[in-house]
């Protein structure tokens, strides 16, 4: 919406706006300072860091941070009659492994430096908007985890911290997320569809498939980098799993149905991406 941002708004300490009502949809994140924020039958208290959307039609109002002037970049939008956003988030976090949002948002605020940015401004937006409403990506990352589970993956992190992704206990994995084997088995295969030891594999295997299709590695390389005792063990456990030999996978190219890791959404936790 012309003249309606992308821009960024500066308030001085204490500042109030509100009661309005909203007449499009409009984009708020704070760059510096705090705000509450009421509507929709809640209260929010924002930061640096969070991404706010604004339905058409709210009825909302903001008191700034009384002890600092406060920062905050936005924009306002329309979208088409038909679009349901009766559903959508209130409110998303704009950091995390694998997060686009901040970096959508600072793109937005350069764009409306320039009046010349119009379509441009519209693509970012587009992707931005999907972003959020969609938030897959968003919550498979690190952040979003069970705290086990992310205590899990630092203990993986720095066990491949060499290059070479070589198997680790259920015992080991435990201990390392503070837990009993059983709760770690159950809070990940409540999340994953699958144990912690098979998801390991899972990602080691999923290490090898670049390296077998972008690279001339021996298969007996491939097995020491993806923790295999030799090429014999590796394919062996490679084809079990993709029901393909390697040699196979190397020369037929990439597939329809993507990895085993990667159906399981197991991707995002593989230490190095």
């Amino acid at each position: 919406m012309p003249g309606l941002g992308p821009s960024v708004a500066v308030y001085p300490p204490g500042s109030t706006f509100g009661p309005r009502t909203s007449t499009s949809h409009e984009f708020v994140w704070l760059l510096k300072g705090s705000c509450r924020w009421s509507g929709a039958g809640q209260t929010l208290d924002l930061g640096p860091g969070q991404l706010l959307l604004i339905r058409a039609g709210a009825r909302d109002s903001f008191e700034w941070g009384a002890d600092q002037g406060t920062r905050h970049g936005y924009v306002h939008f329309t979208l088409d009659a038909d679009t349901r956003w009766s559903d959508w988030p209130l409110c998303r976090p704009t950091t995390g492994t694998g997060n686009p949002l901040a970096a959508l948002c600072e793109y937005l605020v350069s764009l409306g430096s320039s009046a010349a940015s119009r379509d441009r401004v519209n693509e970012t937006l587009t992707l931005l908007l999907h972003a959020f409403v969609d938030g897959r990506a968003l919550d498979g990352s690190a952040s979003s985890m069970p705290a086990a589970v992310h205590a899990m993956i630092s203990t993986v992190d720095r066990a491949w911290a060499d290059g070479v992704a070589r198997p680790i206990s259920l015992r080991e994995l435990a201990a390392g997320a503070g837990v009993s084997e059983r709760t770690l088995s159950r809070v990940f295969a409540a999340r994953f569809g699958v144990g912690p030891v098979t998801a390991l594999e899972l990602m080691r295997l999923a290490r090898s498939e670049p390296l077998l299709r972008m690279s001339n590695l021996s298969l007996d390389a491939v097995a020491h980098v993806c923790g295999f005792a030799d090429a014999f063990h590796f394919s062996h456990r490679f084809q079990a799993v993709y029901g393909i030999a390697p040699r196979q996978f190397r020369a037929a190219g990439p597939g329809p149905d993507g990895s085993p890791a990667e159906r399981h959404g197991l991707l995002a936790l593989v230490p190095g991406r």
